[in-house]
């Protein structure tokens, strides 16, 4: 069985920030750990997966205030994310993800917002299966108040490393995905979301990461995200 494990960044013990590494370097090419210490050092918290004690997947993330329309919201912001493909039909990532937002954001009163930036379809993907509403989206354009938000937001956080006549972040040291997991399984080419992740970030297969944003919250949800969101899926908190 899957366990999940939230714990906050600076408590990570090395033996797992070894293993974190490691499965990062079987996925994505340029790979250092400098870099990699450098996005852990950036996040609040870190869920890790684990099967019989080994690592199987991680995600690290932040929480922070922002600005929207002159009141405060809250930002949750991925970062490095992986599984091993071996967990890619398995919800638990999803699941603890969903847990930990209820336990860290719970009742507060601001709302949320995830802010993702994403150089790989299986990511992008994701929200489509997790929310009803979310930029940007291959049905319709995104409203200029959102896209003024994104752009807000990305600015704030990528600074001149955002283009945002495009919405795609370009990094000094971008992590780029393996040739395998680079390549577009043929059956995914029909998958609407996949072709316009495709159209909207040409430079994946070079790094580029698509910024993304998508409220967090009930109504917000599809049927698949409720589901995942009421699951009885347990974490263990750690600190």
């Amino acid at each position: 069985m899957i366990e999940a494990f939230l714990l906050p960044a600076d408590q990570i013990p090395n033996t797992d920030q070894l293993a974190m590494f490691a499965l990062l370097q079987t996925h994505f090419e340029g790979v250092h750990w400098t870099q990699f210490q450098a996005d852990l050092g950036g996040k609040d918290w870190v869920i890790l997966l684990k099967l019989a004690g080994v690592l199987k997947g991680f995600t690290t993330f932040c929480f922070y205030p922002a600005q929207r329309q002159g009141q405060i919201v809250r930002i949750v912001y991925s970062g490095d994310t992986i599984t091993d493909p071996s967990m890619w039909s398995n919800p638990a990532l999803a699941k603890a993800w969903t847990k930990a937002m209820q336990i860290l954001h719970g009742a507060k009163p601001e709302k949320l917002y995830w802010l993702l930036i994403s150089s790989g379809y299986r990511t992008y993907r994701f929200l489509s299966i997790f929310a009803k509403e979310f930029y940007p989206h291959y049905l319709h354009p995104t409203p200029p108040p959102v896209q003024d938000f994104i752009d807000q937001l990305a600015r704030e956080k990528f600074q001149a490393n955002y283009d945002p006549s495009v919405g795609i972040v370009r990094l000094p040291q971008p992590q780029v995905l393996t040739p395998n997991l680079r390549q577009v399984p043929m059956e995914k080419l029909g998958d609407r979301h996949v072709e316009f992740f495709l159209q909207k970030n040409p430079g994946h297969g070079q790094g580029d990461e698509l910024v993304c944003l998508a409220e967090v919250s009930t109504e917000n949800l599809t049927k698949a995200g409720l589901r995942i969101w009421h699951s009885s899926y347990a974490v263990n908190i750690l600190s």
